[in-house]
């Protein structure tokens, strides 16, 4: 199945047949199928033979050190990774922060962190959500005072993923309490999370892992040098990042991993056999194909160097509830298998399928609600009342 939705020209052809030979021949058996991310050594491993082969940063300049990638190369790249069951990477640094940098940085923030971030030595964590200001991000009340050349940061910050595993976090801050806005006087800083006074705290979630966590701040001391952008205008750059971060969130890989291994079960189980179960399954593969043409043109603004604006909320939107769609039809079609929290072995391997469904419950919440995002969208597309 192709989301490029035209015929690979040659050259295309021969990136696809070298992109599937390398990953059959390098990612090993047991980290494919992930329906939560694998173990972080494991994660990172596959990182750094993603960056060994230049294909860690596809949508990165090359005087960054990324691929410099075509649109259609980067979708090729997407479709064989979700073919191959291949794991998620943290997207904190390459898709976050990095871009992020790129274009708010000063030049000696980029020098210092965009290598790391490519070679997988550092690794990143969000401090955006807090107790009670999560969908409500412009409420967050981590305070940031000014002493000298330093903040002095002290609040808490939740849901961080892979805080625990982490050597920086990128976070918003309340500089400037007094500010006639609540989106007014917030910042956007780099912690390096081995600073004292920094507690992390990880949280088992439903799907059985830890991949979130807590952080608290007690006077952790913060180089002003580490601010990104200006003073107290950290909320425009925060909304850049959420535009990366919601279309990261809509990844196709996703939806199209998941079609397959709807696919499998159903071999599986027999549901195929069951015309009702076929024409779910074909609305499913119209609505994931259908999503795929919006991210190629989302990926193509993104890739243009312009604004994906409110396009961001939509894809988000529909991206992340097709996926769950796709994983209540997955426990559909595996009948009595579908409580099972170990994987199911079928004629094409071993596949997970509750650790699926429980994995994408929260999707529809994370980068900002489905009902926050329809919120902005009756807002500023249809021009309604708040």
């Amino acid at each position: 199945m192709s989301i490029s939705f035209r015929t690979d020209s040659p050259d295309e052809k021969a990136f696809r047949t070298e992109v599937r030979d390398w990953i059959d021949a390098t990612l090993p058996d047991d980290l494919r199928g992930w329906s939560t991310r694998p173990p972080f050594d494991k994660a990172i491993w596959w990182h750094r033979q993603l960056h060994g082969k230049g294909w860690i940063a596809p949508a990165w300049a090359k005087i960054h050190g990324g691929m410099e990638a075509t649109l259609n190369q980067q979708i090729i790249l997407k479709e064989e990774l979700a073919r191959a069951g291949a794991p998620e990477i943290s997207a904190q640094g390459i898709n976050h922060v990095g871009p992020i940098l790129m274009a708010f940085g000063t030049e000696a923030q980029k020098e210092r962190f965009l290598p790391p971030i490519l070679t997988g030595a550092e690794s990143w964590c969000q401090g955006y959500s807090e107790p009670g200001a999560g969908s409500d991000l412009a409420s967050l009340r981590t305070r940031a005072d000014i002493d000298g050349e330093d903040f002095i940061i002290n609040g808490s910050k939740i849901w961080t993923t892979w805080a625990q595993y982490s050597d920086w976090m990128f976070a918003l801050v309340r500089s400037d309490p007094d500010a006639p806005r609540k989106q007014a006087g917030i910042s956007f800083v780099l912690i390096d999370l081995k600073t004292p006074g920094i507690d992390i705290r990880p949280i088992k979630t439903i799907a059985g892992d830890e991949e979130f966590a807590e952080v608290f701040m007690d006077d952790v001391r913060v180089p002003m040098t580490n601010l990104v952008g200006d003073l107290h205008d950290g909320w425009r750059v925060a909304n850049a990042l959420l535009a990366h971060e919601r279309l990261g969130t809509a990844n196709p890989q996703l939806l199209f991993e998941a079609l397959e291994r709807v696919k499998k079960i159903a071999r599986a189980s027999g549901a195929l056999d069951d015309p009702y179960f076929r024409e779910r399954l074909a609305e499913a593969e119209i609505d994931t194909v259908g999503f795929a043409a919006m991210f190629a043109h989302a990926a193509e603004i993104a890739n243009a160097e312009r604004s994906l604006g409110l396009d961001a909320s939509i894809m988000k939107i529909n991206g992340t509830e097709t996926l769950q769609r796709l994983a209540d039809l997955l426990l559909d079609a595996a009948g009595t298998d579908a409580a099972l929290t170990g994987r199911v072995m079928t004629e094409d391997g071993p596949i997970e399928i509750a650790p699926l469904f429980l994995q994408v419950r929260r999707a529809t919440i994370y980068g900002g609600s489905s009902e926050i995002q329809r919120n902005i969208l009756a807002k500023r597309v249809l021009g309604l009342p708040s």
